[in-house]
């Protein structure tokens, strides 16, 4: 594909297409790994079935849509970044929304960026630990965690232990660790458990089933690859904490109970 650059008074715009022409598979299926952390959140929908009303109808509904806006939105921003700053100076810059607002002349509205992705970063946080603590307190049910963060708040009916937890696991890893290792991490997390749920899904019966199997196939071969395009050291990392998790539960949930 050929390169487009077009100069507009004294500055530069970038057809946001022009990477493409260097582009390997391996980069994109990489950077679409690295990135797939950033489309999770429409799964959380679904871990807050108890809490809804109507979930077999409202959940269904709401993931498409989610999922919609938020494709749209990335997109736009994206090609908009690539369009007035190019691929490298995207790459080169730690706050590029910002370096686009300075190239395209209206550096003004800087403070009116830095407070949308102040609240953009919260509502990622809130949902992040609406989600996750009902996972652990699935997992709590199932003894597969501590029964403590099982508890729920009789008055409000949230999962407070857990909720807890995840904010102080969240809080740790942002202050101990690189956020772009840990974002590797997340990803390969992310994408086990969503092969992990395509390949549960391939197994409904026609009775429960919505999508047709080839999804479920398409969908879990899609994770596995972009798993492996990873950086290793992610790779790694995830590996070796799936294998303790996997040691610890057989160690401890071993001759416990299961509840039905």
């Amino acid at each position: 594909m050929s390169l487009v650059v077009v100069g507009v008074g004294n500055r530069t715009w970038h057809s946001p297409f022009e990477s493409m022409a260097t582009a390997s598979a391996y980069g994109i299926l990489q950077s679409a790994g690295l990135l797939f952390f950033a489309f999770a959140g429409y799964a959380r929908i679904a871990t807050l079935g108890e809490e809804v009303r109507h979930p077999e109808k409202t959940i269904p509904r709401a993931i498409p849509r989610a999922l919609g806006l938020v494709v749209v939105l990335y997109a736009v921003v994206g090609l908009v970044l690539l369009a007035v700053l190019g691929p490298s100076g995207v790459a080169a810059s730690a706050v590029p929304l910002l370096a686009a607002a300075e190239q395209a002349g209206v550096g003004w509205i800087g403070a009116a960026v830095r407070v949308a992705a102040v609240l953009a970063s919260l509502g990622a946080l809130l949902g992040l630990v609406a989600g996750v603590s009902r996972t652990m307190l699935a997992m709590a049910r199932e003894r597969d965690l501590p029964r403590l963060l099982a508890r729920v708040d009789e008055r409000r009916g949230v999962p407070q232990a857990a909720q807890v937890a995840v904010c102080v696991v969240v809080v740790l890893l942002v202050v101990a660790f690189d956020v772009r290792a840990v974002i590797g991490f997340s990803s390969f997390g992310v994408l086990v458990y969503y092969a992990v749920a395509n390949a549960s899904a391939f197994t409904q019966d026609a009775a429960h089933r919505r999508w047709p199997r080839v999804l479920q196939v398409l969908g879990g071969v899609g994770c596995l690859v972009l798993v492996a395009t990873l950086p290793w050291g992610a790779v790694v990392t995830g590996v070796c904490v799936f294998a303790v998790g996997v040691l610890g539960r057989l160690a401890v949930g071993a001759g416990r109970p299961r509840s039905q």
